[in-house]
């Protein structure tokens, strides 16, 4: 498999000419007819005219769960022409973790730790005050609602100067990623940094909060600004590229945590 998939989605044709034209990057053609999914050693993959697919670094994509892979054969099988890795928003996700390796997972849980401890929930502003108002409304029911599950404490700040959290509340968010495998870490790891919080991560996967709630939480001061500034065309489209991670991230960790 080509690099494409890593490499592809960071370039764009903007049709002005010769120029442009000769910076535009192809999307390679379909070159399979049939998709499926099998077992194999390791777990199930999918198969692309019986062939396994490869990560850019040329690793083959296993996974330990059937309705993973099964969603990434629904993305294979959904190209046409030419293959757009910027629709196959699983297909990356499972990829990345698949290089990453289970000699990872131990990192990647800590990462999500240490997102925590700095959190986007954490860190409020002084003004305006409607702005302040909402972060209150949304953000404090997340902490009431984490507080209380696990048993823990947080200590919001007003401003950007480093606040620490007590650290039993670190570490009894640390216990609660201990059971999180390779593909969810992976998962969890993008849902945290595509919010900037590591606590609406974890709220999510507790079943603290719906994936609607957490989007909702994590755009609390964007949404502020579209509200006092009207919605901008380049902001509005990256905010759609993030909702097709989001959403696929979402859906990878549900499959396994269903399993």
């Amino acid at each position: 498999m080509r690099e494409f998939l890593e490499d592809a989605d960071k370039h764009r044709d903007d049709g002005y000419g010769r120029a442009q034209h000769l910076n535009r990057v192809e999307l390679p053609k379909r070159f399979y007819k049939e998709v499926g999914v099998g077992s194999t050693v390791g777990g199930f993959a999918v198969t692309l005219d019986g062939k396994t697919p490869r990560t850019p670094a040329q690793k083959p994509v296993v996974v330990p769960h059937q309705a993973v892979a099964a969603v990434m054969a629904e993305e294979w099988a959904a190209q046409q022409e030419f293959i757009d890795p910027k629709t196959m928003p699983v297909v990356r996700l499972i990829n990345s973790a698949v290089e990453a390796g289970d000699e990872r997972v131990e990192a990647l849980r800590e990462e999500i730790v240490k997102y925590s401890g700095n959190d986007l929930l954490l860190y409020r502003a002084d003004t305006p005050r409607e702005l302040v108002a909402e972060q209150e409304r949304v953000w404090d029911a997340v902490l009431v609602t984490l507080a209380r599950h696990f048993e823990i404490g947080f200590q919001p700040t007003i401003g950007i100067l480093h606040q620490p959290q007590p650290a039993p509340t670190l570490e009894r968010l640390r216990l609660s990623l201990a059971d999180a495998e390779l593909i969810e870490a992976v998962a969890l790891n993008s849902l945290t940094g595509i919010t900037g919080s590591g606590l609406l991560s974890i709220a999510l996967r507790e079943g603290l909060l719906t994936p609607e709630e957490v989007w909702t939480a994590a755009h609390v001061d964007e949404d502020y600004n579209i509200r006092l500034w009207g919605a901008v065309e380049e902001a509005t489209e990256r905010r759609a590229k993030r909702q097709l991670e989001f959403d696929a991230a979402v859906r990878v960790l549900e499959l396994v945590r269903a399993a």
